[in-house]
């Protein structure tokens, strides 16, 4: 077992928001480490470039004006609190119910059909 492999700070179904742009999100997935291309590394400014070695995060993600797929690195996410639901289209395709008070999505249950 990889001693430096991090424990992600933040969980699938948490609804968060970015530390640097006006956007949220809600989490569907973790990589234990930077997972994605060079190339869409390299694409960002090398001031805000995060660290490889953190959890990165696959979220379902909003801003005023339309919903898309980000990816988004551990120290660059804080907690969204804010109370509202997220409006992403596919949220209904990875989870069911919202709970406000504890901010997060419930995992749908994929072995039911």
């Amino acid at each position: 077992m990889d001693r430096d492999l991090r424990t992600a700070k933040f969980r699938i179904g948490q609804v968060v928001k970015h530390r640097l742009f006006a956007f949220r999100g809600v989490i569907f997935d973790v990589d234990p480490t930077f997972a994605n291309t060079e190339e869409w590394y390299l694409s960002i400014p090398e001031e805000i470039r995060p660290r490889k070695d953190q959890p990165f995060y696959h979220l379902l993600a909003e801003n005023d004006d339309t919903e898309y797929v980000a990816y988004v690195s551990e120290q660059n996410l804080l907690v969204d609190d804010s109370d509202q639901p997220v409006r992403h289209p596919q949220v209904k395709e990875y989870f069911e119910g919202y709970d406000s008070r504890r901010k997060y999505y419930r995992m749908r249950d994929f072995r039911k059909h």
